[in-house]
């Protein structure tokens, strides 16, 4: 018998939206009802969002006059240029001593975390994320402001927010360097470079981009915390003397936190001119991280 005998005569035409009219009226509707939640769930990220941008902005621009840079808040009024130091200081004084810490950890975990150690650091840092910062705040009060007799100071808030951002480091550095191409690492064995040489000069430099984000990252969570803060540096209205301990000093989210709740208008524009000042530094520590993550990825 012929292998032609079971075949028919013609072929049929392939289905067509003409043929089945309903079939492609219920693929409409479900574009149309995927589309929709599409733009639901845009709407629901980015409104909020624009809503707490727009607000302020729009509240804040009025009040970031010259002296706010220039004067030192006075009691509810005068300016923000103590806040502003203490800010600086203590966030760099928090990456100052955890990104050296952060990218060695991440380096060790990235070339041999392959133990029972480095598995332990894996899950303590993962925990440490995961903490709240009102917590950690509150374990350094008893440790460092009562029990070591440090009382408000720079040096309890610079731990406290370097042990906070430290597991961002960690993981990113460990990360960035993971990416690197296993031929790269053999290259540099292949020319004579030792274990050190190679992880410093050659593997480290190509994941500085990925590592330099997770540092800006940190950054980011450092300038705007404040429970933390609130319970390991205090508030001042003066300026640092350079004191590491016994002496607290002012900074950005205090006001913010503390300002916004006064009956006062001059309290009131000193804490959206904090805001737009916090959030400005945000945005752009944010901007400028994706922008390395973009050049990493490309």
């Amino acid at each position: 018998m012929s292998s032609h005998a079971f075949l028919p005569d013609t072929l049929s035409p392939a289905p067509t939206r003409e043929r089945f009219p309903a079939m492609a009226a219920a693929r409409r509707r479900g574009d149309a009802v995927f589309t929709l939640l599409c733009l639901v769930a845009f709407a629901l990220v980015v409104l909020p969002l624009a809503s707490i941008l727009w607000t302020v902005f729009a509240r804040g621009a009025d009040a970031l006059t010259w002296s706010v840079f220039t004067e030192v808040t006075n009691g509810i009024s005068g300016g923000l240029l103590n806040a502003i130091e203490g800010t600086l200081v203590l966030s760099l004084g928090a990456l100052a001593w955890a990104a050296p810490a952060g990218v060695a950890a991440g380096i060790y975990l990235a070339e041999h975390g392959h133990g029972a150690w480095a598995a332990i650091v894996r899950f303590l840092a993962d925990v440490l994320v995961g903490v709240p910062s009102i917590v950690l705040g509150y374990v350094s009060y008893i440790t460092m402001v009562v029990w070591l007799g440090w009382q408000f100071s720079v040096l309890a808030g610079v731990i406290t927010l370097g042990v906070l951002v430290l597991p961002y480091i960690v993981r990113f550095t460990e990360l960035s360097m993971r990416q690197n191409p296993p031929a790269l690492r053999e290259s540099a064995y292949a020319l004579g470079c030792r274990e050190y040489v190679a992880t410093l000069r050659i593997l480290l430099p190509a994941a500085r981009s990925g590592v330099v984000t997770g540092i800006l990252l940190s950054l980011a969570i450092s300038v705007g915390e404040t429970a933390p803060l609130i319970y390991t540096v205090g508030w001042s209205n003066y300026l640092w003397t350079g004191r590491l301990t016994q002496e607290p000093i002012g900074y950005l989210t205090y006001v913010i936190w503390s300002f916004i709740n006064q009956p006062f208008p001059s309290a009131h524009a000193l804490a959206y001119a904090a805001a737009v000042l916090v959030v400005a530094v945000v945005l752009a520590i944010k901007i400028l991280a994706r922008v390395l993550l973009r050049r990493r990825g490309g």
